[in-house]
């Protein structure tokens, strides 16, 4: 029980009261968007739109209009001197935002996940925890779960679109991840050291001792090997699909960011950097020195996400950018049609947001997820075998004994047995699913998963370049 109910359960569960205690008040997320940094551009009314076209507000307004079975909407020239008024974006502004509740979630989970993570870091480097249950990298393992999650109810917005076009560019990009990821696990450990043989060997020799105790003498190792090899390949392809369109937003963003930027040299390098970082994340999984690898790729995120400003603030240009290019423009436009474009890029503000910083979590948990279930250091010097081998016979959970007390007014000894067989069930149940789930599995599993979101986000990502900087002009 006390391996459990231990100091960490405790922070743990304070860490959640604080983040639902605290949501409303006190937000990383909202403070993000909200904190007078990034400049939305208000859409123009009819009558600043006739005022500039040199003519004069209809009496009517359009909902008169259209109870009088007039629907010609109100038309302007396109090369009209517009210029559109710049706010910062507010808190009430934020609110109404599409996915706006999803994102402050998600965001606000990771900065406490970020905090446990840090905390039991701390306890475990003074404290000998090692029969204990890693509260932080629970956490770590949930916001990947989470941000998964996020990612796949976006990527359902756009397979709910009319136009079918976002549809089959999720499609396109799972089946050539689901090709790549094929190709990648057929090729020999030799060449890809993400130590998934090796892990998936560790799992399939534990859990064919703990099933042969169990009385589950047909255990087959090969098929499962080829099935869990087959269903990771199709695990790959569904990542590879929802980072489709994070991928093309962030080279849309990396491009308008660079060029807002142009009279900044040093911001342009960053930017630069930000952007290739999963190509250097790509490339470091392939290094053996495991504890540099750990801190260079949390550098790269940290840079990612301390860059984000940028990217928004260039996403939100758009509105400008849209402007600019239909003044260069002949004929003439619907005035309704101007204020849906400007308001467009700001409803979907928090949608890019989300685009932006959840492959930046994907990465930066799993990696965290790596360190705490591989027992890595951050040390430099610090020796890199996994952990303990399990021992041969594997844990069992403890049954649960029903209470034998024959007098009903002891009621509460009775929940008390209760609650300590239900401990004892459950510390017996993390007991043997440690000793299945060895550190030398989770070592090989969160390398290749962090390889593998960094590899999609880099083939979305180039694609992303090539299409704007190309096709777009063409």
């Amino acid at each position: 029980m006390g391996a459990l109910m231990g100091i960490q359960l405790v922070v743990s569960l304070l860490a959640a009261s604080i983040m639902q205690r605290m949501a409303p008040h006190c937000s990383f997320a909202r403070w993000l968007l909200c904190n007078g940094s990034l400049f939305r551009f208000k859409h123009p009314s009819e009558g600043e739109l006739c005022a500039l076209a040199g003519k004069q507000m209809p009496k009517q307004n359009r909902r008169d209009r259209r109870q009088n079975g007039e629907n010609k909407p109100l038309t302007v020239p396109k090369d009209i001197d517009l210029h559109l008024e710049k706010a910062p974006v507010g808190v009430i502004d934020a609110l109404v935002l599409r996915f706006f509740l999803e994102y402050q979630w998600l965001v606000d989970f990771a900065v406490y996940a970020t905090g446990v993570f840090l905390f039991t870091e701390c306890y475990y480097s003074v404290m000998d925890a090692s029969k204990e249950v890693n509260i932080g990298a629970i956490w770590c393992v949930l916001t990947v779960l989470f941000s998964l999650k996020t990612l796949h109810t976006l990527m359902s917005h756009y397979f709910r679109s009319e136009e079918g076009g976002e549809r089959s560019v999720c499609l396109a990009f799972g089946f050539l991840s689901l090709l790549v990821a094929m190709l990648v696990l057929v090729v020999r450990e030799d060449y890809l050291e993400f130590g998934l043989e090796s892990g998936f060997s560790s799992l399939f020799d534990n859990f064919e001792i703990f099933a042969r105790q169990q009385g589950y003498a047909d255990w087959s190792v090969p098929v499962t090997k080829l099935t869990v090899k087959l269903g990771l390949a199709a695990v790959c392809a569904y990542i590879g699909a929802l980072l489709a369109f994070p991928g093309l937003r962030l080279a849309q963003t990396h491009l308008d960011a660079v060029q807002m930027n142009s009279d900044r040299p040093l911001i342009q390098i960053l930017l630069h950097m930000s952007f290739l970082s999963p190509v250097i994340v790509v490339i470091l999984s392939l290094s053996t020195n495991k504890c540099m690898r750990l801190w260079i790729i949390v550098g790269l995120c940290v840079l990612r996400l301390a860059l984000t400003r940028y990217h928004l603030q260039a996403y939100l240009n758009l509105a400008q950018k849209w402007v600019e290019q239909m003044k260069k423009e002949a004929g003439r436009i619907a005035a309704i049609d101007i204020q849906r474009k400007v308001t467009r890029v700001f409803c979907y503000l928090t949608v890019v947001t989300l685009q932006y910083l959840v492959p930046i979590l994907l990465i930066l948990f799993s990696t965290l997820s790596l360190k705490a279930l591989g027992e890595f250091s951050w040390a430099m010097g610090a020796e890199e075998t996994p952990g303990v081998t399990p021992a041969l016979v594997m844990p069992t959970a403890a049954p649960v004994v029903p209470s034998t007390l024959e007098d009903d007014e002891e009621g509460v000894e009775d929940m008390e047995e209760d609650i300590q067989a239900t401990v004892a069930h459950l510390s017996a149940t993390f007991t043997a699913l440690r000793s299945i789930l060895t550190p030398l599995f989770f070592r090989g599993f969160f390398a290749f998963l962090t390889w593998w979101v960094a590899t999609c986000q880099v083939i979305s990502s180039l694609f992303g370049i090539y299409f704007h900087q190309y096709l777009m002009q063409n």
